[in-house]
């Protein structure tokens, strides 16, 4: 593979998959048939049960909608909705139907959800509802499907609305590949998300490693923490736990509650869960004075993924939790997981700052500044390549070159190998702020907050934060009257998802520039946040 591989092949003119790979709806269809009774997907505030059977009715109920609808094979499909019954339907409808799934956020603003609609070439975005803003970006056709479920045990239905019509003319990403199964957005230190493809062959190698090494199956539930356009959710909770034939419970409302949290797990009985150490700070801290207690839980292991877990946090969840804690590491560009400590290893993370554990599948390089494979022990960037590591990014050859070489994904992370094989990750390159596991663009927050009538200047940095590991922090230089608190946070409320909107904001009369002109972003972090 080269770094230009990714502009070949460019539209897809005609859906001809040459891998044989299976389809995420056919590692659904494997476990369907085994257990057509079983339990599925647990859904709604009243925990109503959708069965293999009943799940495999829905999506090929939908898919045949989507068909008759005029989508065919090779169309990109929008998925916005929150982690309910809906998107697991759709996700797999479009996967039946030889669609190209694109999950969105849907905390976005509205017009950043029109713009990677129109990047990937979407024809449509299925959606669980329609909001009153939706209608002021009308160049996108917003398709609501619903699926509603009987708690008398009466067979699922879902419905699809498709009264907006199709997009007529789209045009497909440069790079897309007849065998790109989803495409996902992640984060760049550009403030523009990156299109990465996911191929039939990418999330197939990549589920069923993770179901190897946690020794998923039957016999195992768990509950959807992490939301499901996230590749963790999505590939590590959802598909991983439905292609071994467990159970997902999906909180009510399609989000995480720590009020509730317990509960589902003893609910669905669960065994397991995964999460970013955010989220296991936040049960820990509960789990003394929830009713029910996670102790009841009869956990086999609990995974974080997506940031660094501390090893006191591991530590604390292994005693309250009694259950072994594993640590994973994992990215967009490598179908998510990358490599985990075990649960038959002796490595710890309780022990070992950074630890992640052993390759469930990747090659593991760490390079020097040459590229060159250092020693077991020392620190330099991870490199990746194998079944689960993307050919680049869509649409922009630049950035794919600028990060793969020869095959390899230059991750931007810091890490070493033990001589047994482990990674610990030490750092990081790139100046991704990580907030509880969401990576946020300092750029993208600054060019916001740029555009803000007082604001001559801003940097905008990570802080450390007991929760969240990193919260995000600005600095302004005010044009005429400095801007207070409140209207800086409303003004990004507008432009920004949730989690993008600074914590803090600090005034200044000038900001740290290098030689050549561009803003200090190190001498930034150590004059304003202390680090």
């Amino acid at each position: 593979m080269t770094s230009d591989s990714i502009t070949t092949g460019a539209a897809v003119a005609e859906r001809t998959p040459t891998s044989s790979s299976p389809r995420i709806a056919d590692l659904v269809t494997v476990a369907a048939t085994r257990l057509p009774q079983a339990p599925a997907l647990i859904v709604t505030a009243d925990r109503i049960t959708i069965t293999y059977q009943q799940l495999l009715g829905l999506v090929d109920d939908l898919a045949g909608q989507l068909t008759r609808a005029g989508l065919m094979p090779g169309d990109r499909v929008g998925l916005r909705t929150a982690s309910t019954a809906e998107f697991v339907v759709g996700l797999l409808a479009a996967s039946r139907a030889d669609l190209v799934a694109v999950p969105l956020d849907p905390a976005l603003p509205i017009s950043d959800q029109r713009a990677r609609s129109e990047a990937v070439g979407a024809r449509v975005v299925l959606t669980d509802s329609v909001g009153a803003g939706d209608s002021a970006e009308p160049s996108v056709h917003w398709w609501p499907i619903a699926v509603s479920v009987d708690s008398d045990g009466g067979t699922p239905s879902v419905s699809l609305d498709a009264g907006a019509g199709l997009k007529a003319e789209v045009t497909a990403p440069e790079g897309l590949h007849p065998d790109d199964a989803m495409i996902m957005f992640t984060g760049g230190t550009t403030g523009l998300p990156k299109m990465v493809p996911w191929t039939h062959g990418n999330l197939a190698t990549s589920v069923r490693a993770i179901i190897a090494g946690y020794r998923l199956g039957p016999q195992d539930a768990t509950v959807a923490v992490m939301p499901l356009y996230h590749g963790h959710g999505l590939v590590a909770a959802l598909l991983s736990s439905l292609a071994s034939g467990g159970t997902v419970l999906l909180p009510a409302r399609g989000r995480f509650s720590a009020h509730t949290f317990w509960d589902d797990i003893e609910a669905v009985g669960a065994t397991w869960y995964t999460a970013v150490p955010t989220i296991h700070q936040i049960l820990l801290e509960r789990a003394g004075t929830e009713s029910s207690g996670g102790k009841k839980a009869a956990l086999r292991f609990i995974r974080s993924c997506s940031a660094p877990l501390t090893p006191e946090t591991a530590q604390a969840l292994q005693d309250e939790f009694s259950a072994p804690a594993l640590c994973a590491f994992g990215m967009t560009e490598s179908t998510h997981q990358v490599c985990s400590t075990g649960l038959d290893h002796d490595d710890n993370p309780a022990e070992t700052t950074g630890l992640v554990g052993r390759s469930t599948g990747p090659e593991i390089r760490i390079a020097g500044p040459d590229g060159a494979p250092l020693p077991a022990g020392e620190v330099g960037e991870v490199w990746l390549r194998g079944a689960t590591v993307v050919r680049g990014y869509l649409g922009d050859p630049k950035i794919t070159a600028a990060n793969f070489t020869d095959g390899w994904l230059r991750t931007g992370d810091l890490g070493t190998l033990s001589p047994a094989g482990d990674l610990s990750i030490r750092g990081r390159i790139k100046e991704l702020i990580n907030r509880g596991g969401e990576k946020i663009s300092p750029e993208r927050v600054e060019g916001i907050l740029a555009t803000h009538p007082n604001v001559m200047e801003a940097a905008v940095f990570g802080v450390a934060h007991r929760i969240y590991g990193e919260a995000v922090a600005a600095a302004l230089v005010p044009r005429g009257a400095a801007p207070g608190p409140e209207e800086l946070t409303e003004f990004c409320r507008e432009r920004l998802a949730p989690y993008e909107i600074p914590d803090s904001f600090e005034i200044t009369a000038e900001l740290p520039h290098t030689p050549k002109g561009s803003l200090d972003r190190r001498a930034v972090a150590q004059q304003f946040g202390g680090q």
